[in-house]
């Protein structure tokens, strides 16, 4: 049986990946979070999942290249810099990395990159996002990873693209922008939605998360489909052969 890691393990989604983990066909090695050692945990496990914070990724990505052992990042909030760390450490292991670890996010990013790529021009892209009141990043991981997908459909990047929020009196709507809104309240787990607007009609892609678990099967999922892989930057529409 893989023997899996969890970076983070105090947290939500920590707990959760140790709760699915048995179903999915996997053992819990060990756990570390705040002030324990990472490299202990990564010398003892067969893959880690890391969903920590963005300033524990240097430290894990360390850990897990003096080791030699695959990691599945799920942390979000990660900027440029972090993915040039997340690049250079490819080079040498097995690395996934994502900002929804779900099945069905994942498929979803298919379907707006592949509506993206057919629609003309003069339809509009909007995203909108909302997580629980306690979420500390803005727009979200998947979010962005919806983004992400939109842009590579029309033949751009977001960085290019995006507009994130918007406030006063920001003109008319530039064609070809990608426009990210946030909301954050209650206890909501994650609801996203993708608009395709255009002349007199409209198409709305989305979905909603009503169990964390879905996030832990499907990181437990991608930990054990990485733990056989070569060196290298892989994603989640790796796992499902997308």
């Amino acid at each position: 049986m893989t023997k899996l890691g969890i970076y983070g393990c105090l947290g939500r989604m920590g707990r959760a990946i140790q709760d699915v983990a048995p179903e999915e066909g996997a053992m819990i090695c060990g756990g570390a979070d705040m002030g324990d050692d990472p490299a202990a945990l990564a010398q003892q496990c067969d893959v880690l999942v890391d969903f920590s914070s963005p300033a524990a990724l240097e430290a894990h990505l360390a850990a897990a290249r003096a080791a030699a052992t695959p990691i599945v990042i799920g942390t979000t909030g990660l900027s440029a810099q972090h993915h040039a760390m997340i690049d250079e450490a490819a080079g040498e292991i097995a690395v996934l990395q994502t900002g929804n670890t779900s099945l069905g996010i994942t498929l979803l990013a298919r379907l707006v990159r592949e509506a993206a790529q057919r629609l003309s021009a003069d339809w509009d892209i909007e995203i909108v996002e909302m997580h629980h009141r306690n979420k500390v990043d803005a727009p979200s991981g998947t979010a962005l990873l919806l983004g992400e997908a939109a842009a590579e459909g029309i033949g751009s990047t977001l960085a290019e693209a995006g507009v994130i929020g918007r406030a006063g009196l920001t003109g008319a709507r530039a064609e070809g922008t990608i426009g990210i809104a946030s909301l954050r309240g209650g206890s909501v787990i994650g609801d996203h939605g993708v608009f395709f607007a255009g002349n007199g009609e409209r198409i709305e892609l989305s979905h909603r998360a009503d169990d964390r678990a879905i996030f832990a099967r499907g990181a437990v999922q991608a930990a054990l489909w990485l733990a056989n892989q070569p060196a290298g930057r892989y994603d989640m529409g790796a796992v499902l052969g997308l």
